[in-house]
């Protein structure tokens, strides 16, 4: 009976195959589809999981393009300094603007008694800033700001004396002392070098050649 009923009953597990499935599931035929079943489900399962991989490499790769607009190249004679505080960004009132950049020059060593050529409406803005403990009132340097934002010095040398002569949005013309060797510090005989500086597409560049610090002979800026 075990011999030739086994396959007449193969055939009617078939035709009923919920009293056999659980009992049978190791045998031959029927349990194959079933077994088939979960694989695609599994398979589904394994695309599911996957999946949510995907996006996060896609938001990955969209994070490293904002990361390089970002970083924006500063002029050569620059100092090249970042600032990131708060009260720099862009459409702060006046008094934050200003409070911002004094708080970058003394953090820097100087600091202004002229806060009247900063101006918080304009694209490009400037102070001048002496030397922190001069008390002659020279060792100057211009700080430059893009919407609060400090992008740096017009030299990476101090200069005896140096004034802003005019200002647009995004231009600003500097006058520096000139002197000729053997002149004092207090008298200067070589009247004054005036340099434009213009932001252009978020870069400062010097217009002008700016006068060199004391050369062997000819003029400069001590």
């Amino acid at each position: 009976m075990a011999g030739c009923g086994g396959s007449t009953q193969t055939v009617s597990v078939s035709s009923a195959p919920v009293s056999s499935a659980p009992a049978s599931s190791a045998g031959a035929g029927a349990p194959a589809s079933t077994a088939t079943t979960p694989s695609t489900t599994s398979t589904a399962a394994t695309a599911t999981a996957t999946t949510p991989g995907r996006p996060e490499a896609g938001e990955s790769g969209g994070a490293s393009p904002s990361g390089t607009t970002r970083s924006a190249p500063e002029p050569k004679f620059v100092e090249g300094q970042s600032s990131s505080s708060a009260d720099s960004s862009s459409g702060s009132s006046s008094g934050e603007g200003l409070g911002g950049a004094l708080a970058t020059l003394a953090a820097r060593g100087y600091a202004t008694k002229d806060t009247s050529v900063y101006h918080p409406d304009q694209t490009l803005r400037v102070l001048v800033g002496t030397r922190t403990g001069s008390s002659d009132g020279y060792g100057q340097q211009a700080f430059f700001f893009v919407d609060g934002r400090y992008i740096g010095t017009d030299a990476s040398a101090p200069s005896a004396r140096v004034r802003v002569v005019s200002q647009s949005d995004t231009e600003v013309t500097l006058a520096y002392q000139l002197y000729r060797p053997g002149d004092r510090l207090c008298c200067g005989s070589g009247g004054e070098g005036k340099v434009r500086f213009q932001l252009d597409n978020g870069k400062l560049m010097a217009l002008d050649a700016i006068p060199p610090v004391e050369p062997a002979e000819g003029m400069g800026r001590r």
